[in-house]
């Protein structure tokens, strides 16, 4: 049995300090549910990837990686003549990096209805999907939907991340409406504490809501009670990939059946680790590394 399927867009991502300035950068792959495909798999948890890449090298690391850390992705999409999507994220001193989208008409934002294995699905223990998916495109939207339906009608728990980026959606209230309707749908819910008013119809008392705050740390309401939990505490070296390497450690240890407070603890260890490497999923840690 499969214990997560995940769905979404792997892109490229190029890392430099002010663009109009430097003349060497970093290139990697990225995505929110790549980072915690990859990081669910190196803890021994059996993982499924579903998304359309590219007939281009970028996709082709993409696969490479996916397949390297064990990953399943028996499901992926190469679409031929069309690219794999990228961002620029640009260090700035003292604030978040600026990121710049190029992923418009990307092989990613072309996932469809059609491309989801409703069996597979139904076969796994969890689904776990993000707001960043669901802001890709009308097709994107129709295949997170077909997902979590196809989850819901097998009795497969259902894990959302909102993961909201305002670039990506044509407007706030639509961002509102498709952010709440998913949150609604999953028993497991994650986000960031700025985005608790997106899905306010969600946050009712039955429903497991896990609020990451960063260096300030994360609290979880479940069983109608609260735990809490600090920060990380390590040596920053990027913080891109730390929420949803969050993510991953809590879902990871809430599949090992620990209680509120020891998924709390696992989300924040595999955080700190993603913090101390320059990529997103370089650095989180293997089961016995935990």
């Amino acid at each position: 049995m499969t214990d997560v399927y995940t769905l979404g867009e792997a892109l490229g991502v190029v890392s430099s300090g002010r663009v109009r300035h430097e003349t060497e950068a970093r290139l990697d792959v990225c995505g929110p549910e790549f980072t915690l495909a990859v990081a669910l798999a190196r803890l021994g948890h059996r993982t499924c990837y579903l998304g359309k890449v590219g007939g281009d090298e970028l996709g082709a690391r993409v696969l490479t990686v996916l397949r390297g850390e064990g990953v399943d992705v028996a499901d992926m999409r190469v679409a031929e003549g069309s690219r794999t999507g990228m961002i620029l994220r640009e260090s700035r001193v003292g604030r978040d990096p600026q990121v710049s989208q190029y992923r418009s008409g990307s092989a990613g934002a072309a996932l469809a209805p059609g491309n989801v294995p409703i069996d597979r699905i139904a076969a796994a223990r969890m689904l776990h999907v993000t707001g960043v998916t669901a802001a890709l495109g009308r097709d994107a939207l129709e295949a997170v939907r077909v997902a979590v339906g196809a989850a819901k009608t097998a009795g497969v728990m259902i894990s959302f991340a909102v993961r909201y980026v305002p670039e990506l959606w044509p407007s706030v209230r639509e961002a509102e409406d498709v952010l709440s309707e998913l949150a609604c749908e999953s028993h497991l819910l994650f986000l960031g504490q700025d985005e608790l008013d997106l899905v306010k119809p969600a946050l009712t008392p039955e429903r497991e809501v896990v609020v990451d705050r960063g260096a300030k740390g994360a609290s979880v309401r479940a069983d109608r009670m609260r735990y809490d939990a600090p920060g990380p505490q390590a040596p920053m070296v990027e913080a891109a990939g730390a929420g949803d390497a969050f993510v991953a450690g809590y879902i990871s240890a809430a599949l090992d059946g620990l209680t509120p407070p020891e998924r709390l603890h696992r989300g924040t260890l595999l955080s700190a680790a993603a913090m101390t490497s320059a990529g997103d999923w370089q650095g989180l840690p293997t089961r016995a590394e935990l």
